[in-house]
């Protein structure tokens, strides 16, 4: 936490947590020096063009762009058709998750690794042609964008006025003040807290920008969740009862007795931090809806442990490891206990090093390792050289 890092605009991590993180935006020039991006429009678009990677198609007509009716949202997957009817301007193309599909987008989400992973959300890459953009919003999480090939101009402004376009299908502000401006050219990075609305404008064409997201559940989300996973560890039900009950006058008034007694009746459920922990690591882990795992091929237990000590192993692009006081899961499923050391590298380094698996170091892990192996949870790292 003490070294200064040119992503951070030279500031340490504590120091940029203390004094920016949730509290006001950064702009950093030269924060990935020599940053060109990670693909190419082409590239890009192949994706868009997968069912299993989310993507969003944004177009405007900058006449009426105060309007509602100025704007149309698509969504992917897409084909080369689409493209090729797309005008010249006005118009971006957004991927996310490109880190569950893109060794070097993963890589890319572990420099943030000052910020705990249950946070972390997902790359999203997006792609516009000369004036193409989203439009004037908020976002309720942080977010840091990178700026990759080409330029974009970023307008910020801390209003309070959040009021809506009427009838857009995005929530695009209906007035935007403009209170800053920069115009991000390769390697550039500007970090936003919540809720400071931002206009992203492309300068040129084939304008890419790497958006760093991180996750924001409300609580009534949290609260929802938390209830549900209680419902489904068999919490033992406590059944109302009211044994000094006394006769009433009024039938169909819920009294205020019954009311402080189901506040203590709910009160008395498990949400001390022992409960809460598991359950956020677990919550935290669960894959996003649309992820889906392919199972490896089949190996036997003495075959699977001699391709590891060969190769080593890693963690699936879209496999998410977290832990609770050393209890881990693994996207939503709870980890036997085993060597902690091990399953500690694993989640943060999200591979184990063929050194690391050589003789019987991996014998405690091997069985579970099987197992989430045949799942698609992890796979065989491949060989260098």
């Amino acid at each position: 936490m003490q070294q200064a890092l040119t992503l951070l605009n030279g500031l340490t991590p504590a120091q940029f947590m203390a004094e920016y993180w949730q509290k006001k935006p950064l702009l950093i020039r030269g924060a990935m020096p020599d940053f060109k991006g990670l693909l190419d429009p082409s590239e890009l678009a192949g994706l868009a063009c997968d069912a299993e990677v989310p993507s969003r198609l944004i177009q405007f007509d900058p006449a009426h762009q105060q309007e509602g009716r100025g704007w149309q949202v698509t969504q992917g997957p897409f084909d080369d058709e689409d493209f090729a009817a797309l005008p010249a301007q006005h118009w971006t193309l957004l991927v996310q998750g490109v880190n569950h599909v893109l060794p070097e987008a993963q890589a890319l989400l572990s420099q943030f690794s000052f910020i705990p992973n249950a946070r972390l959300d997902d790359v999203m890459v997006s792609y516009a042609p000369i004036g193409g953009g989203v439009g004037a919003h908020i976002d309720s999480y942080d977010v840091f964008l990178l700026q990759g090939a080409g330029k974009r101009r970023w307008r910020i402004s801390q209003q309070t006025d959040l009021r809506l376009i009427p009838d857009a299908p995005l929530r695009i502000l209906s007035h935007f003040e403009c209170e800053q401006e920069w115009v991000l050219e390769p390697g550039d990075m500007l970090y936003l807290p919540p809720n400071v609305a931002h206009w992203g404008i492309s300068e040129d064409d084939d304008c890419m920008t790497y958006s760093i997201g991180f996750r924001a559940p409300a609580a009534r989300e949290l609260a929802i969740e938390f209830l549900e996973a209680c419902r489904q560890e068999n919490l033992p039900d406590e059944l109302y009862r009211d044994p000094d009950l006394q006769p009433v006058t009024d039938a169909s008034s819920v009294s205020e007795e019954m009311a402080n007694h189901v506040a203590d009746m709910m009160r008395r459920l498990p949400w001390q931090v022992e409960q809460l922990g598991p359950f956020l690591a677990k919550y935290f882990s669960e894959p996003k809806a649309y992820v889906v795992f392919s199972p490896n091929r089949k190996l036997s237990l003495e075959k699977f442990k001699q391709r590891v000590a060969q190769n080593g192993i890693v963690l699936d692009l879209q496999t998410q490891m977290l832990h609770w006081q050393g209890h881990y899961f693994i996207n939503g499923e709870s980890v036997p206990q085993m060597d902690a050391n091990l399953l500690n590298i694993l989640a943060n380094r999200r591979q184990l090093a063929v050194s690391l698996c050589q003789g019987d170091a991996l014998d405690s892990l091997l069985p579970w390792l099987h197992e989430v192996y045949q799942a698609g949870y992890v796979h065989m790292a491949e060989k260098s050289g």
